[in-house]
This record gives structure tokens, C-alpha cells and sequence, in this order.
């Protein structure tokens, strides 16, 4: 059975770079979200195995939806998106609870290699 991803970055392009490289490597993407609102409603709903959240976005930031899914789930899978120079904020998502991240612009095998060791 194909791993389940929820991505969440409130860029469309992100979003479907994210899609694309999941999807043509065996991947579910079972939802997108463009907030970290949507993101925590979605996860709700959907039960991803995994979810890609990006750091920086408009009503509620990644690391508070990480906080908020953990609560939800606290064995839940996330990947933290950031661009460059943002280490003190991944580290606080690391903290959240966040497996891993990967910077953007996105290597498609850096973002699979996470993937994997993410669910593994």
C-alpha cells in the first residue's frame, strides 16, 4: 500500500513540486493544505502517514500546526519545509516534534530521502 502524504506550503508551486516528486516515486498525496489551519483540519480527516509542512505561512505557522497535529497524534510524521537561513526555526521544529527537514528550493532526493527516513 503506497505511503498517504499530506503537503502543506501556502505557495501552489510548492505544493505541486512537493506532488510531483512524491507521486512519480510511489507516493499518495492524499491532500493539500495552504495554512497550517487547513493543515490541522486535514490531518483530522485524513490520517496521513506523513505530512510535508512548511515553515512560514499565513493564520497559524508550521511549527504551531506541528504542535497542534502532535496533539492530535502524537506519533505523527512531519517533514518541515524551509528556505535558507531559517536553522533557529527548524530547530524549534525539530523541538515541536518535526523528523526531519528539507530546504527549499526543493532536490527531489533530498525530499525523498527524508521521506524515507521518515517513515521507515
Amino acid at each position: 500500500m503506497a505511503i498517504r502524504v499530506l503537503v502543506v506550503d501556502d505557495a501552489a508551486f510548492m505544493r505541486m513540486m512537493v506532488r510531483d516528486i512524491l507521486s512519480k516515486n510511489g507516493y499518495e498525496v492524499v491532500g493539500e493544505a495552504e495554512n497550517g489551519m487547513k493543515a490541522v483540519e486535514k490531518y483530522s480527516e485524513l490520517h496521513p502517514d506523513l505530512t510535508t509542512m512548511d515553515i512560514t505561512m499565513p493564520e497559524m505557522d508550521g511549527i504551531s500546526a506541528v504542535k497542534a497535529i502532535r496533539k492530535i497524534d502524537p506519533n505523527a510524521k512531519i517533514i518541515m519545509c524551509s528556505a535558507m537561513g531559517q536553522q533557529a526555526m527548524v530547530i524549534e521544529a525539530i523541538q515541536a516534534g518535526a523528523r526531519d527537514f528539507i530546504v527549499k528550493p526543493f532536490q527531489a532526493d533530498r525530499v525523498l530521502e527524508a521521506v524515507r527516513k521518515a517513515v521507515g
